[in-house]
């Protein structure tokens, strides 16, 4: 094929901003009702709620709850797992979720009459909110992890373990709602039960430590009415980060820890708390627990194990316990998401690759095939224009090595002109205890196909790469992230892949931060893109956040007892008379995590120096963007960023941003 010649950035491509919002978001959270698999699906479309989808028996797949029914629950903010499905003998599965829009548990037999509340609405702000049940064999009633609100303030919260009644007792009764655990710690997972039902097992950690800094584990023996009796420390502790815990056929207990520096699975005995490695990899085997109920590994009947291991990127792979081997699953998934299901031989995730967006995915044991079974990847356009990432590693100054995915653009109609270096955009990821998926992303290909380069840098700081690389960032946020960014932006410059004069940053949440600091605090970028971002440390460490992430700062920052001016000499917002670089500024008007609040004080900083910005806001939206129109909206700002910047046409379709100084 004959290339014809355009600068980059003006590269015609199928991709719009409407195609790759419509195609937002993954799956998540797989699960069995009885022969069906069922999990959540995103509908962007539908103003961004999740569906709860069945595979039939027959192949078939179809919505289990029309809309509006949104299963989602919203406990810590970040959520969690938000349904299962409770065995019934001589009946048919009953199905337990959380409603996004009230925050109740309703029970739902498929097929039948409309799902009815199982919980009550809350009394204080706001109010009660559950994740993750849990069936338990010969009660009329599910388990799960409570978080009730006591008062107006994010921080006036209280977490147990509670046991809900099915027959709808407590729908309009918060006192029978029966408590297993009390409130002594802040934060808990939702409880695990031993083979035999007499014992249960969970996590729990504390303020200052965010569930990556240290966890416990905490058994507890079950009586006869179900009350938990005993209760005590298994293992972990403030420098040990347990990320899951399930039971063996075998009455042991199976746990992801990473007391080598490493996230590895160990067989714990639960009577004297002796745990043996059975994988001593440097790998991961887990990742950060951000939302309650992740499936980073779950136990088979035989006693074999399904686990994710990997380096940055994880893969599904049995583990023979005995052995200590590994057999990767075949196929051509290079990414699964930590949310496994086990039935009978069967291990179903949810999987994906650089040309495949992700899918659920079987894997029989027996056979070792694996093969698509719910929401299966179709290709949206010519895979053609797909880009093909290059895992890099970048040198920082200090000899540290940083971690990154490059994306060269790619259209296979187009190239540059001769001695054009192309744009590129750093992308700092959001947590900042996060990483980047070299996955397939139509946002990324809608820049990519014009001619504009993406690097996902996985700065000092992110997830998969062990204990070490995490800790970097410890009290150096806004310092290694900023400076890793940099690194990497220099490094393409001077490679001659990059034009050194057409670099933009990017990143939303705490890759907001990220990217707003390196507007003040670097020259090394034209212009940024800033998304619900954490503008101003010292405001969240004062009960502007969530309560979750309330303390966060101890360990990013310092204490604030301790360093106080560190967290006024950090935040962007006391540094803006420092940006002269052109930026976006995007903010959802609903979220909680990173309020508007932050957004409008930092334009204010801003206003009448002259720097070219805009600055738009979104009605329904929270902390990530779920709405198309609002993805589209904001990717076509993006790109009349860039145009405007870089010197390029964006094309027809996409509307002129108006930036104002």
């Amino acid at each position: 094929m004959t290339l014809s010649t355009a600068p980059h950035g003006s590269w015609p491509s199928p991709v719009t901003a409407e195609l790759a919002a419509a195609h937002d978001g993954r799956p998540d959270q797989v699960g069995t009702v009885g022969e069906e698999v069922w999990w959540i699906a995103p509908r962007p479309t539908e103003a961004g709620r999740q569906a709860l989808m069945r595979l039939l028996p027959d192949g078939s797949t179809r919505p289990a709850l029309p809309a509006p029914w949104n299963i989602r629950t919203r406990l810590n903010e970040y959520g969690g797992r938000p349904w299962t499905a409770v065995p019934r003998p001589g009946a048919g599965p009953l199905v337990v979720f959380t409603h996004y829009a009230d925050q109740r548990l309703y029970a739902w037999e498929p097929d039948g009459p409309a799902p009815r509340p199982l919980t009550p609405h809350g009394l204080h702000g706001a109010g009660l909110r559950w994740a993750d049940p849990l069936p338990v064999s010969g009660r009329n009633e599910v388990w799960c992890l409570l978080e009730e609100f006591t008062g107006p303030a994010p921080a006036d919260v209280r977490r147990v373990l509670a046991a809900v009644p099915l027959d709808g007792s407590a729908a309009e009764d918060r006192t029978a709602v029966r408590e297993l655990t009390d409130d002594r710690h802040r934060f808990l997972t939702a409880p695990r039960l031993s083979p035999d039902g007499r014992c249960a097992a969970w996590l729990a950690w504390d303020h200052p430590r965010m569930p990556w800094d240290g966890t416990e584990l905490l058994t507890a023996e079950l009586d006869e009415q179900g009350t938990f009796t005993g209760v005590r420390t298994l293992m972990g502790g403030p420098g040990e980060s347990i990320a899951q815990v399930e039971w063996a056929p075998d009455g042991s207990l199976l746990a992801l820890s990473d007391r080598t520096g490493w996230w590895n699975p160990y067989r714990v005995d639960p009577d004297t708390g002796r745990s043996v490695n059975l994988c001593a990899r440097e790998e991961e085997f887990a990742g950060p627990l951000w939302k309650v109920g992740q499936r980073w590994l779950m136990p088979l009947p035989d006693g074999l194990i399904a686990v994710l291991h990997g380096r940055g990127g994880q893969r599904l792979a049995i583990l023979d316990p005995a052995t200590g081997t590994l057999a990767d699953a075949e196929g051509p998934w290079t990414e699964w998401t930590p949310t496994l299901a086990v039935d009978g031989s069967r291990v179903i995730g949810i999987a994906a690759a650089p040309d495949r967006a992700h899918e659920v995915v079987e894997l029989d044991t027996c056979t070792g095939r694996t093969r698509p079974i719910g929401d299966p990847h179709t290709d949206p356009m010519d895979p053609a224009y797909y880009p093909r990432p290059r895992t890099r590693t970048f040198t920082a100054p200090d000899g540290h090595p940083i971690h990154a995915h490059l994306y060269p653009p790619h259209n296979p109609g187009f190239r540059g002109p001769e001695g054009e270096l192309p744009p590129y955009v750093i992308r700092a990821h959001g947590g900042p205890t996060g990483r980047c998926e070299a996955v397939l992303d139509l946002e990324t290909v809608y820049f990519t196909s014009r001619g504009i380069g993406i690097v996902d840098v996985d700065y000092g700081g992110s997830a998969g790469y062990g204990r070490a690389y995490r800790e970097r960032l410890r009290h150096q946020w806004g310092l290694v992230d900023v400076q890793d960014c940099a690194t990497v932006a220099e490094a393409l410059a001077a490679e001659g892949t990059a034009d050194p004069g057409r670099l933009a940053i990017r990143g939303g949440s705490a890759g907001g931060w990220t990217t707003a600091a390196s507007l003040a605090t670097t020259r090394r970028y034209a212009c940024g893109t800033i998304l619900y971002p954490v503008l101003d440390a010292l405001t969240w460490a004062q009960g502007g956040t969530h309560d979750l992430e309330s303390h966060y700062l101890e360990s990013l920052i310092g204490p604030l007892t301790q360093v106080p001016d560190r967290y006024r000499e950090r935040s962007p917002l006391y540094r803006a008379d420092g940006i002269t670089a052109p930026f976006l500024l995007l903010q959802g008007l609903d979220d909680r995590i990173c309020p508007p609040r932050q957004s409008e004080l930092f334009l204010a900083e801003v206003a009448g120096r002259g720097v070219p910005h805009a600055y738009l806001t979104f009605e329904g939206e929270a902390h990530g963007f779920r709405r198309s129109e609002t993805v589209a909206r904001a990717l076509a700002a993006e790109l009349s960023l860039y145009s405007q910047v870089f010197g390029f046409d964006a094309g027809p379709g996409v509307p002129a941003l108006e930036l104002r100084p």
